[in-house]
Formats: structure tokens, sequence, C-alpha cells
């Protein structure tokens, strides 16, 4: 936190988002979706244990809060109010902004907070993942005075926040098949290779070629011809609520393979894929930052228990590890092979490593990260 140039007698005040910004982020994201769901699992607990429920966004920022009266006054004054920034950077260890950078359940007591101003408090928070595409669409905390601690409070948050996703789920799964319906008959009247797929490159249907789960599109996917890794060129037409991809080109591994792990930045790490007809890039979670970092150092590939001891030293952590490794092979479809995990022979590497070897990627606890830290100490020095 001391580097980040957190004190920790300084206060907890920042400059809250104007009232049309916050309005905007409410609507934007959906959150606003499952937000009855987590009203409904945690508004009259937090009230009737003297706590609040606090949302907020992938940044940090508070968009919704309720509960307590009393605790919303009191939250008030340390600025745990709508608009308000909890990141890390801005306030120091605390609930909302750790498990946004660790992307993790995490509880934060009393003096754990780094700020002393908020050494009469406890949180517990997690994350809320987007199951379309995994990306982190922010944080549910329940926080309250530090006579209010419970060690249950953080397996409540965790379970409600799992409830809300499983609910995105659903819609999710609603939507595709309004997709579907309307492309079947389409499709029935193309000739050659094509597939209809959501804004999130799930398919809804498909003809003259086989199916896939996924089709990992670019952030900045548009209309027009394009390249996508699983499938070459294509033509891209958009439909509500999806796109066409009519495919004119062959799948060209060589052009398709090379990978940049971008790990300097240590708030936000990413991968771009490249190849001769275009590029596309992804932010990454902390989690699949750690996987792909040991799966570039260790070209030769890992098996799953080995993997487990590289991220949790523990090798009976397997089924985490795929788990997460699905979740990955997803995104990055046609470029990592498995038994052992690896990125395919065929695929180019390049990682870019932070100035500082404290940097790389800092709220790790993964072994092979604290490892690579150690060793680039004496270089440092």
């Amino acid at each position: 936190m001391r580097r980040l140039g957190i004190h920790p007698e300084q206060g907890t005040d920042s400059v809250r988002l104007q009232s049309d910004e916050l309005e905007h982020r409410r609507t934007s994201t959906v959150l606003a979706d499952v937000l009855p769901t987590l009203s409904a699992g945690l508004g009259a607990v937090v009230d009737a244990s003297l706590q609040i429920m606090v949302v907020a966004d992938p940044e940090g920022r508070v968009l919704w809060r309720e509960g307590n009266a009393g605790v919303l006054r009191r939250a008030d004054a340390v600025c745990l109010a709508e608009g308000a920034d909890w990141s890390e950077d801005t306030t120091g260890t605390n609930a909302i902004g750790t498990a946004l950078s660790v992307d993790a359940p995490v509880q934060v007591h009393a003096a754990e907070h780094f700020v002393r101003a908020l050494h009469e408090w406890t949180c517990a928070a997690a994350p809320v993942h987007d199951p379309r595409d995994g990306r982190l669409l922010g944080v549910v905390d329940v926080s309250g005075p530090d006579t209010t601690f419970h060690p249950a409070t953080l397996a409540l948050v965790d379970t409600v926040t799992r409830l809300a996703e499983s609910e995105l789920r659903t819609r999710h799964l609603t939507a595709i098949e309004r997709l579907r319906a309307v492309a079947a008959p389409l499709l029935s009247r193309l000739s050659g290779r094509a597939m209809v797929v959501d804004t999130h490159g799930w398919l809804a249907a498909v003809t003259g070629m086989p199916p896939v789960d996924r089709v990992p599109l670019p952030d900045d996917f548009g209309a027009g011809r394009t390249w996508l890794p699983t499938l070459g060129t294509c033509v891209a037409e958009p439909m509500p609520g999806g796109w066409l991809l009519r495919v004119t080109g062959t799948e060209d591994h060589d052009g398709a393979a090379r990978i940049h792990l971008d790990l300097a930045d240590p708030r936000r790490p990413c991968v771009t894929v490249s190849g001769s007809a275009g590029s596309w890039s992804q932010d990454l979670s902390p989690r699949h930052a750690e996987l792909l970092y040991v799966l570039a150092v260790h070209r030769q590939g890992r098996s799953a228990a080995q993997l487990a001891v590289d991220l949790f030293g523990d090798p009976t952590r397997t089924v985490t590890v795929r788990a997460e490794l699905s979740r990955v092979r997803r995104r990055l479809t046609g470029l990592l092979d498995h038994r052992p995990y690896r990125f395919r022979e065929e695929v180019e590497v390049g990682v870019l490593l932070p100035e500082d070897p404290l940097d790389l990627l800092p709220h790790s606890t993964a072994p092979a990260v604290l490892g690579a830290r150690s060793a680039a100490e004496p270089a440092r020095s």
C-alpha cells in the first residue's frame, strides 16, 4: 500500500462521481438486472445485523448501497457512499478494493484495513462475474461496525453472489434460445460455412461446419471482414442480439500463432492474439494471468497437479486448476493444448514483464510468481 502512495493516517474521502455518470454506470451494467436478487438475499440480514450492503463496479466505484439507516449515516462519514472510489489505489486495503484486486472473496476486519480511519469497520466482499465471458462485473460487500463481525458473513456474501451469477446464466441461455429461433431459418437458406453467435461469441446456430461452444470475439468487434483465430477470415453481419459469421477463409495457425502476454501494468494484465490478418486483445483476471504466465515459462507443458503446485502450493487442487483452464481455453480457443496443458507448439509466445520485479502480478500469492519475484531480486539490487 505504501508503494501505491497510501498512508495509514490518510482519510478515506474521494472525488465522487457526478450524478449523470453514476446513473450511466448503473444502467450500463448487468448488475442492475440482479440487484433484486442481491437485495432479497442480503437486505433483511444486513439491516437486522446493523450492517449495510454495497455494490461496486470493477473500478471500485460504489453504485448502490442499502441497509441499516444508522450505519448508512456512519458510512457517509468515511465516504462509503454512492459514487465514491473504494479501489485499493485510493483507499488502501479494504474488502471492496482488495476483492477486486485479487478477484476472490475477502473479509477485512478492523485493523486489517490499512487506513486507520477504517479500524472500527468490518467488511466482507465477493466478486461477481459475467458467466458469458468470465469478465469481472464488480463486487458485493457487506460492511458495518467492527462489533458486527461474524465469521459466516463472507460465506453468506459469496453464496448470494453465486446466486446472482446463476440468474445471469439463466438469462443468457434464454437469450441464446431467442437468437437460435431467429438464426435457424436464416442459416437454412445459406450455402457454405456460417454460424450465428451472440455478442459474446456463444453459438446459437451453425451450418456447413462442426459446432463449437464459443468463438472468442475481440473487444472492438464490428461488422465487415475480420479475422478470428479459430475460423480464419470471416464476414460479420449484425443480427438482433448477435452476429452472423460467414467463413470465407480457412483456419491459419501460422497466421494466428502469436500471443503477447502483457504483465507490465500491474493493475491490468492482458493478452493479445495476432496473425497476418489482424489481432485482438482481452484483459485478464489475476488467476488467468497467473496461469498464462506459468504456461509461457514452461513451454513444455504442465500437468494439472503441477499447475496446482505452481498456483496454490497444493497438488490436490487439480479440480480448481482444471475449471480455470477450461475458462482460459474458451477465451483462447485453438491456441492451448492439454495433457499436458501448454501452448500449441506452433504458437509464438512473448511476455512483457514490469520494470520492477516486485510489480509482477503484485497481488499474486502463487508460489510460481513469488519464486519469479525472488529470483529477480538480486538482479534488481
